[in-house]
């Protein structure tokens, strides 16, 4: 049986600890065969540990060696690097989000279809137990009304890597941890879509000096990004969307919430629960679901292995992930202009 010959561009901590023990435990369909980081000494480190054997310092020379690719960079690189490797006829799995803006993103997309390879983005939420189990279950919830979803962080803005740098991440609490519920939230609702957003975005208390921070220290005058966002987003069905997000809320705990509120019943994703009115009475389903991480990994990972080798399609289609970063643009411009932005 072919193995699909993989390579990881960037091996920073979500390669090591998400991508890498993925791919290892499906060694019967994926080898590991290349890494690349502009830190030659970090990507020899993370090759040596994980028995990889080769190393590059130029991802443009890595291609002839690979099939696929995981791109693991801060979001600027995203787009030159995925357009380059599709180019070569490289299949792609890039890490969410898609890119900086929309019209990277179309760029990534059109250098997928053009040579007809596997695009795929890490929205790894869609292979989550309770979300797969809430995707079944919108038949029964009926048309939806309206969904609320919370990625809220009590005091954990990343104090690691270039989270707070616009220049190279594009944005901070929405782009990086948002985008990952706005996903799983859009995937649940569909074939409803997003047309409208009014948005206003913060920075105020990752500006604060003298910082309570779960995730480490930063430089509070160098923060450029958003710690918080809240959204009223409206689809072409007529229902609604009320978003928030933060890194840094003054909550009582850390929150991860979908709710969706339909014609004939209720899901609650986390955890899940299902609220329908039957026998003259409000009856709750309740079922016993995981949130693991690591498992959703890698489920992706082997989606995306078997799409790759012709045994499956992508469960995170990226025309998907490009509708995310469509609407994080419109959320970031109605709050720079300060009113509602329609999205085509």
């Amino acid at each position: 049986m072919k193995r699909l010959r993989m390579g990881l561009i960037g091996v920073g901590g979500i390669a090591e600890n998400r991508h890498i023990p993925a791919y290892q435990a499906l060694t019967e369909h994926v080898e590991i065969v290349a890494v690349q980081d502009v830190n030659l000494v970090r990507a020899k480190e993370v090759a040596e540990k994980n028995a990889i054997p080769n190393v590059f310092e130029d991802y443009l020379k890595m291609f002839p060696h690979v099939d696929a690719v995981t791109i693991c960079t801060p979001n600027k690189f995203h787009e030159p690097i995925a357009v380059a490797a599709l180019n070569q006829g490289v299949h792609v799995l890039c890490e969410k989000p898609m890119a900086m803006n929309a019209d990277e993103g179309k760029r990534m997309l059109e250098a997928a279809e053009a040579n007809n390879k596997i695009f795929m983005i890490g929205y790894h939420y869609r292979f989550v137990d309770s979300v797969m189990l809430a995707k079944e279950s919108m038949q029964e919830v009926g048309a939806p009304i309206v969904t609320r979803v919370q990625a809220l962080r009590q005091r954990k803005v990343p104090g690691w890597g270039v989270f707070i740098n616009k220049q190279l991440q594009g944005g901070g609490s929405l782009i990086d941890w948002g985008c990952h519920l706005l996903d799983a939230a859009f995937w649940l609702l569909a074939p409803s879509k997003p047309i409208e957003v009014s948005a206003q975005t913060y920075q105020r208390l990752s500006k604060q000096p003298n910082q309570v921070n779960d995730w480490g220290s930063y430089d509070h005058e160098a923060m450029d990004v958003d710690d918080h966002v809240s959204a009223y987003i409206r689809f072409d069905d007529g229902s609604t969307l009320l978003f928030e997000c933060s890194w840094a809320a003054n909550i009582k705990a850390d929150k991860t919430h979908i709710s969706i509120s339909g014609e004939n019943g209720g899901v609650n994703v986390f955890p899940y629960e299902f609220y329908q009115p039957k026998h003259h009475r409000m009856m709750e389903t309740r079922a016993d679901t995981k949130e693991d991480q690591q498992e959703a990994a890698f489920l992706q990972a082997q989606n995306f292995v078997d799409a790759c080798l012709g045994k499956d399609t992508l469960k995170s289609n990226p025309k998907d992930a490009l509708l995310v970063t469509k609407v994080i643009d419109a959320i970031y411009e109605s709050s720079e202009q300060g009113k509602s932005i329609s999205i085509n």
